[in-house]
């Protein structure tokens, strides 16, 4: 995917920081057919996201095709302070990946 796929906020309000990510991603199971030809849409979903701050994980989801279209992803965590970087990424079951560095406000 050429285009970043991934939109984060990440706000600290005294020692709880607040990260808000929407992830565009079709996030096909696999079951649904398409309507025109009858077939099969193959399997294709986002199967880990990974939140990393200072070098530590601090999300690690594991997801499988049941998530929605382009979902929506709210975390909090602790140690973290205005300015700081914060890591998201994900990978699906195809091999794609993406990731994107956020400045904490």
């Amino acid at each position: 995917m050429a285009k970043k796929s991934i939109k984060v906020r990440a706000k600290a309000k005294g020692d709880v920081t607040t990260v808000k990510c929407l992830i565009n991603h079709p996030m096909e199971t696999g079951l649904r057919k398409d309507k025109k030809t009858g077939k099969v849409i193959p399997a294709h979903f986002v199967q880990e996201v990974i939140g990393t701050h200072n070098g530590n994980t601090v999300l690690a989801a594991h997801w499988s095709g049941g998530i929605s279209k382009n979902p929506y992803l709210s975390f909090k965590f602790t140690g973290a302070k205005s300015g700081d970087t914060l890591n998201v990424s994900w990978t699906d079951n195809n091999g794609g990946s993406d990731s994107l560095d956020a400045k904490i406000k």
